[in-house]
């Protein structure tokens, strides 16, 4: 079966001004996260990419178009069930001001009970990714070998998600992980288990070091804008 590399899209201008973008139209790449973008196709030079497959957000579309640019022979498929978290009525609204909202503890502790009001689920945002995956693990297989590999680009929600369904862990412990803007994790697909082979590499360990303040206790929800 193939080997996935999951792209987190780069940095965006919600991620640097605190808003919780969801399915907002307009949001585009910052200037960091081009730059992210711009380094993508060298990051993954050495990989036969057979297929790219993208959310259909502008954020994520502006990520893999350098790639497609160095890689005339790839074209893209927009992936709709690999979209970002339909946030609802949260979508637009600063990460700061959430924070007090009762639901954002359910959020952080125990998703399989959040619903996002106007939105989505968090367990129907899993369940929707790891079916597109599964099927476009079927679909590559049968058109490249089972030796492929292939890209998605998404979002950091999404990408948690389907480490959590890869990993056999509840949906509660997914706020574990964490994947920043640009980062690559890697899925390989057998037909007994997946293997994790990469999580929210981005090559920077700037992230790393300490940082002013108390450190953070909370997962950023949509992911967060990464290492400042």
């Amino acid at each position: 079966m193939p080997t996935l590399i999951l792209v987190r899209h780069g940095r965006s201008t919600a991620n640097t001004s605190g808003v919780l973008a969801g399915r907002t139209p307009g949001v585009a790449l910052d200037e960091r996260g081009a730059a992210q973008a711009a380094a993508l196709p060298g990051r993954l030079a050495e990989l036969p990419i057979s297929e790219v497959v993208t959310s259909p957000l502008q954020r994520c579309q502006e990520t893999v178009r350098p790639l497609l640019e160095a890689r005339p022979d790839l074209r893209p498929h927009t992936e709709e069930r690999i979209t970002e978290c339909d946030y609802g009525d949260w979508s637009g609204r600063k990460l700061a001001e959430l924070t007090d909202e009762p639901l954002m503890q359910v959020v952080q502790a125990h998703p399989t009970a959040a619903a996002f009001p106007g939105g989505e689920s968090m367990r129907a945002m899993q369940t929707r990714a790891a079916e597109a995956v599964r099927e476009w693990n079927a679909r590559v297989e049968a058109e490249h070998g089972a030796d492929a590999v292939y890209l998605m680009c998404s979002h950091g929600d999404i990408i948690k998600s389907l480490v959590a369904d890869a990993l056999g862990l509840h949906l509660d412990l997914f706020q574990r992980v964490s994947v920043e803007p640009c980062s690559i994790t890697a899925i390989r697909y057998t037909r007994l288990r997946p293997f994790l082979v990469r999580l929210g590499d981005t090559g920077d360990f700037a992230s790393l070091a300490p940082r002013e303040g108390p450190p953070g206790e909370e997962a950023a929800v949509g992911g967060g804008a990464g290492a400042p």
